[in-house]
């Protein structure tokens, strides 16, 4: 059964030709140079410090590491960070 969704998930997203992202529920992350970083589909703040911001994903965690990080901007789906951003780790 789980095969079928995947499936037919896909073959949804490339009939009506939408993003994967929404089709699967992915993060979608835009970052400019080290400095900024623009986070889609999360689903919580796990841990912010200004070193370290951890988010909770759909299937997994996200983890920001580097300096100065803070959080410009922050809604139920999006968050956008700024500092100067070393690594950025996605946890299955």
């Amino acid at each position: 059964m789980r095969q079928f969704k995947r499936k037919f998930r896909k073959l949804t997203a490339e009939l009506l030709d939408m993003p994967h992202d929404v089709v699967y529920d992915l993060p979608r992350l835009t970052m400019i140079g080290d400095r900024q970083l623009y986070i889609e589909n999360h689903r919580g703040v796990l841990h912010f410090s200004s070193e370290k911001l951890r988010l909770a994903l759909s299937k997994g965690e996200l983890e920001v590491s580097g300096r100065e990080l803070v959080i410009r901007t922050i809604w139920t789906e999006e968050v956008f960070i700024e500092g100067v951003i070393a690594n950025v780790q996605l946890f299955p």
